[in-house]
């Protein structure tokens, strides 16, 4: 019997090149078996969060203090004597970044300057104490000690958070104390999951969400044939031309149907729908005045049976989400992030294969 944990062990040593070719062969295995001839496509792009909480930059500079505290201290106990000294900041922090999440907006344009000059100093107390904790850890560990092991992980761990809060006070200094306007590809939004994009879709619900763009394109029959994780935040239409390109790579040929949102949309993206002879490219034309054979061609049936088709994905993300839990990752690091989302969607596939099979093979009962 295996053990309890050999499932995790397992899944622990998968990767998300791994996962994607699994999710490639089992698409292919559903073309060969007849589940799936790939005449219909639509994609759509959506958001899966990563675990953090909402990030100001007082939380920031307070999760930057506590966690090296923390780890300096788990070092003390291990290595008692030969380290430099090290102050327990984190009391003084923690009441300046609570004053900082208090404040009201008008009380913020007067009052959070000087606040932020003393957590920003803190801080930078802190980082400068870890440094040399660092340091003189290195010279000790040619000594014979106890743990070397975790002397070294916890090492790593502190010359890594120390690095990221170098991050964290800068992008703190340019915003607060000079007023500069930080692009977004610069900032960081957790010192625990680093590779966090900010997104914005223009939903009214959620103006902005922290996690990682995932394009998703789904057949008829229900299968996800393709999916990535993108960086940072780019516009839909970029993904037209490399859909269509693995989709004819998977089936052979472009698909009769492609349907996507308006989000979609452009000169180029048209062009590349009529050179890859798609019949029906149900796109909607995004702003400007459309022109009368522009209306008469999304007036169509074929246009509007397509659209209805294409809101189809926006079912399948709900499953994604609320079925198979890609919602938020729990996952730590972007490696981690992208198998996840492989894994869910792979998960999806399998189960609508299962479902596929045994419609096929289930016996109709002739009508009474």
């Amino acid at each position: 019997m295996p053990k309890h944990n050999a499932f995790n062990q397992g899944f622990n040593r998968l990767t998300a090149a791994t996962v994607q070719k699994i999710n490639d062969a089992i698409i292919q295995a559903a073309v060969e078996d007849g589940l799936e001839d790939g005449n219909k496509l639509r994609a759509d792009t959506t958001v899966v969060e990563s675990d953090i909480h909402w990030p100001t930059d007082a939380t920031l500079l307070w999760d930057t203090v506590r966690v090296l505290t923390r780890l300096i201290g788990q070092l003390r106990k291990i290595v008692p004597a030969g380290l430099p000294l090290f102050s327990n900041h984190k009391r003084s922090a923690r009441r300046r970044m609570q004053i900082l999440q208090r404040m009201s907006s008008a009380q913020r344009q007067h009052q959070q300057v000087p606040v932020y000059r003393e957590l920003l100093k803190i801080t930078q107390e802190v980082l400068s104490a870890s440094r040399r904790t660092a340091v003189a850890t290195e010279k000790l560990a040619k000594k014979n000690l106890t743990d070397p092991v975790t002397i070294a992980a916890l090492r790593r761990q502190i010359i890594h958070y120390c690095a990221i809060g170098d991050r964290v006070l800068d992008q703190a200094e340019r915003r607060i104390l000079k007023g500069e306007q930080v692009p977004a590809s610069e900032k960081i939004y957790s010192i625990f999951e680093p590779h966090t994009d900010l997104i914005k879709r223009g939903k009214v619900n959620k103006p902005v969400e922290f996690g990682h763009k995932v394009f998703l394109a789904e057949s008829a029959c229900g299968l996800v044939t393709q999916y990535r994780v993108l960086d940072g935040n780019p516009p839909d239409e970029d993904h037209v031309e490399s859909c269509l390109k693995t989709h004819k790579k998977t089936f052979g040929s472009a698909p009769e149907v492609f349907a996507t949102d308006r989000g979609f949309d452009s000169t180029h993206n048209q062009k590349l729908c009529r050179k890859a002879r798609i019949a029906c490219a149900s796109i909607p034309q995004r702003g400007g005045i459309k022109t009368a054979k522009r209306q008469a061609l999304e007036k169509t049936p074929e246009f509007k049976k397509a659209q209805r088709f294409r809101a189809g994905i926006e079912g399948r993300i709900s499953v994604l989400f609320r079925g198979r839990g890609m919602k938020r990752c729990l996952s730590s690091g972007k490696q981690r992030f992208d198998l996840f989302v492989g894994v869910t969607v792979l998960a999806n596939n399998l189960l609508k294969i299962a479902e596929l099979l045994d419609q096929k093979h289930k016996p109709h009962r002739r009508a009474a």
